[in-house]
């Protein structure tokens, strides 16, 4: 199947008549079909897309009018279930949409599906589903990355031009990097997590995922901004992110040490080291900067993301979001699971460390302590941008692995987060563009800004784009 066009390319065309919403709701949902070997759909909202591609036809409007798009399984959807990749959501229909959701289709968006992702967003692999495995574009042997795996995935089977993701501590960018998609995580608070089943507060984030920065710029240009359903939303910036003029001539860009030291496979460096001499090229100053805690910030993560986790999941009780039946597994009957036979092994893994390190007696030894050098990253990366416009460095430290490769060894597993957490814990935006592939496998840059900078990073990642 052809590419899809540039997403403004699509809603001019459907504006203009040129184009039907239903037609391309149609070729979405055969595109769908035709990958069913990489699920990376959880779940089909045909029905109600259908509808709303026949009203949009009728009179088109909107910025997006008549653009599919797939939305991961942990955003609240009309027309279907939000499971969350998760047993004990199996039922759960949910009684309104997440804001994001909203006002992507009140631009004349209509999401199509929902997307497979690591159980509660729990995961680099997607292997931590309760449904199945996605399988990497790429090579069906290898995972797509997570959280946000099925989007990922979907985006380059050319299922839908967008897919909406969340991430926590990676879980844009690493599966943007593993299937070459260019992945967004916005500064915390700038786009709204109202309806976005929540995994770590203080952490989460929501973006998009596609195949070009104009695409992820407009789409986080109609999402972005403040919703009182969300109290940590902040303003947008001013202008429209689509504005992606930009000069590399001059700009500061410091390589992050940090990232490029031992544990990188060498021909993701190979890709790295080939960005800097682009960027140079194009007359940045490019040198390399240290940040002392950045090792840090993985055990950092793994204290403060689990105790966050082990309070969110905590409504989860067996008994709110689904009704009794004899068959857990029947999907046609809703059902009531108790927690140890409705969460995975992951949820359980960070239930049990969340709580530990929030008792009494270990939590001045670990989560206090780790909010404090939280701090200490902080401060970090402000004072780096006080003298660097940007800082760059690998999406992961590897190409995307093998299926089964990590299942056993959970701190292998968490390693894969090692250059991504750190924008999380900071609040930092950050993205994954493609820098080409090693042995037929795609490597991510990483392009990390100041704090409210989305504007000028996406820009700057649309100028890197283009010297590929």
């Amino acid at each position: 199947m052809p590419g899809w066009p540039a997403i403004a390319d699509i809603a001019a065309d459907v504006n203009s008549g040129k184009l039907k919403a239903v037609d391309l709701v149609k070729q979405a949902l055969k595109a769908i079909e035709n990958n069913k070997e990489f699920d990376a759909i959880i779940s089909v909202l045909d029905e109600r897309a259908l509808a709303r591609a026949e009203q949009i036809d009728k009179n088109p409007s909107g910025r997006l009018a008549g653009v599919p798009f797939i939305a991961k399984d942990n955003f609240l959807t009309l027309g279907g279930k939000t499971t969350a990749a998760s047993n004990i959501l199996r039922p759960f229909e949910a009684p309104y949409q997440s804001t994001a959701i909203e006002r992507l289709e009140a631009e004349g968006a209509i999401c199509i599906a929902k997307a497979n992702l690591d159980a509660f967003a729990h995961g680099s692999s997607t292997e931590n589903s309760d449904w199945f495995t996605t399988k990497n574009p790429h090579d069906k042997t290898r995972v797509p990355g997570g959280s946000s795996g099925g989007s990922a995935a979907s985006v380059i089977l050319d299922i839908a031009p967008f897919a909406l993701g969340s991430d926590t501590g990676g879980s844009i960018r690493q599966p943007a990097g593993f299937v070459g998609a260019v992945g967004v995580k916005p500064t915390y608070g700038r786009v709204s997590r109202s309806g976005v089943v929540a995994m770590a507060s203080s952490t989460d984030v929501i973006g998009p995922l596609t195949k070009t920065v104009a695409d992820a710029a407009l789409v986080l240009d109609v999402m972005s901004g403040k919703d009182e359903l969300d109290s940590t939303t902040i303003e947008k910036q001013a202008g429209s992110y689509t504005d992606l003029e930009f000069d590399l001539n001059g700009k500061k860009i410091g390589v992050v040490k940090e990232y490029m030291d031992e544990g990188l496979e060498p021909g993701v460096k190979q890709r790295i080291d080939e960005a800097i001499e682009k960027f140079k090229a194009a007359g940045a100053q490019v040198e390399p900067v240290s940040l002392p805690s950045l090792p840090l910030a993985l055990a950092v993560y793994y204290i403060v993301c689990p105790a966050e986790v082990s309070s969110n999941l905590s409504r989860y009780d067996g008994q709110r979001y689904g009704h009794s039946a004899k068959d857990a597994q029947n999907l046609d009957e809703s059902y009531e699971l108790s927690r140890e036979q409705g969460f995975g092994a992951e949820a359980k893994r960070r239930i049990m460390i969340g709580a530990y390190v929030l008792s009494s007696g270990y939590y001045d030894a670990y989560y206090k302590k780790a909010q404090t050098v939280r701090t200490k990253i902080i401060n970090e990366f402000a004072k780096a941008f006080e003298n660097y416009d940007f800082l760059i460095g690998p999406t992961s430290p590897t190409t995307a692995f093998k299926i089964g490769e990590k299942t056993d060894d959970p701190l292998k597993m968490y390693l894969n987060d090692i250059m991504t957490v750190a924008a999380n814990m900071s609040g930092n935006p950050a993205i994954s563009v493609p820098a080409g592939t090693f042995d037929g496998l795609p490597v991510g840059l990483q392009i990390i800004a100041p704090q409210g900078a989305d504007h000028q990073m996406l820009a700057m990642a649309k100028a890197f784009e283009e010297l590929n």
